[in-house]
């Protein structure tokens, strides 16, 4: 009989307190505001010991950001559409109302804010950011239909469709509902033919 293995270092990571301290973080966001939450506080309204919380993050960002990333993954799932216009016209209205009205749509918008004047939640952001993870797979459904050039950088393609709608969330034009999102995709997809059209 083989000898049992040896216990893990450290202590698992418990989902409870986990879903706990993401509420939380959810929470505190809208009733205080991002500059207002502490670490202390997070652990407070979660339930949990301090040491807890710091021995998974490192920072209130990092908890944020995590929280932001689970959501996301489920408000901004579309499915594949019948068309790329049809496709893109579905996810830039999911990501006008996850960024207009959705509790991690504005734990997103105020990690923005602050990575613009703190590199490590900037570079938290480069490394993960939610929204362009949620436009990978439309944008390569795009460019498998060859509305987007063979030799497209899909980073560059998903930051390039969502430049323009993230702004326009955050200099306030308009509610979702008021976002032409048809002639905005209408004009991408133009683009994106013309230079496929070139590059043959």
């Amino acid at each position: 009989m083989s000898s049992p293995l040896p216990p893990a270092l450290g202590r698992p990571r418990s989902e409870a307190a986990r879903t706990a301290v993401l509420h939380a973080v959810d929470d505190l966001l809208v009733e205080v505001g991002y500059a207002a939450m502490t670490m202390t506080g997070i652990a407070a309204r979660a339930g949990v010991g301090k040491q807890t919380v710091y021995r998974w993050w490192s920072s209130k960002a990092e908890i944020l950001l995590e929280a932001t990333t689970h959501d996301a993954a489920g408000e901004l799932r579309t499915p594949p559409g019948r068309s790329s216009a049809a496709e893109l016209s579905a996810y830039a209205s999911a990501v006008l109302a996850f960024l207009g009205s959705a509790h991690a749509g504005l734990a997103y918008r105020a990690l923005l804010g602050e990575a613009q004047h703190d590199a490590k939640i900037a570079a938290l952001l480069r490394d993960g950011d939610p929204l362009v993870a949620s436009g990978r797979p439309v944008l390569q459904r795009v460019l498998d239909r060859g509305d987007l050039p063979a030799n497209t950088d899909l980073d560059a393609a998903v930051t390039d469709f969502l430049g323009p709608l993230v702004y326009r969330v955050l200099i306030g034009l308009g509610d979702a509902d008021d976002q032409p999102v048809r002639p905005y995709v209408a004009r991408y997809l133009a683009g994106a033919r013309a230079k496929v059209s070139g590059s043959r």
